[in-house]
């Protein structure tokens, strides 16, 4: 499967960031940026439905082509969609279904005023 070119937007990817504080306290936040061009649809389908519920209407689907995004490394990673790509992401990683051509990425709208890790 291709993906056509007129059909991508850029989001911008923000892995949580990682390290240490002068005291070994973990830093809480997100790292920097990385551009990526996906296909954003609405997640849907009766699957998603009975996983997720009503949240489902808080869900986008994107179909990526590429190595910045990888299954069982990225899950919890920050998606900026409708914000830029300095500002705190609004959307978080759920899943990641890998295929031969593509990855589907399912990701979740965030509350304002949450880190994404629900405090």
């Amino acid at each position: 499967m291709r993906l056509r070119p007129q059909d991508l937007h850029t989001v911008y990817l923000r892995r949580r960031g990682g390290g240490y504080d002068d005291e070994g306290n973990p830093l809480k936040g997100w790292g920097d940026a990385i551009e990526i061009n996906a296909n954003v649809q609405p997640a849907n389908g009766q699957l998603n439905a009975s996983l997720y519920g009503e949240r489902l209407a808080y869900m986008l689907q994107l179909k990526y082509q590429g190595d910045m995004i990888t299954a069982n490394h990225d899950e919890g990673a920050g998606i900026c969609v409708d914000v830029l790509d300095t500002d705190k992401p609004d959307y978080k990683i759920i899943s990641i279904q890998q295929f031969a051509t593509h990855k589907n990425i399912l990701i979740e709208r965030l509350e304002r005023g949450t880190d994404g890790n629900g405090a």
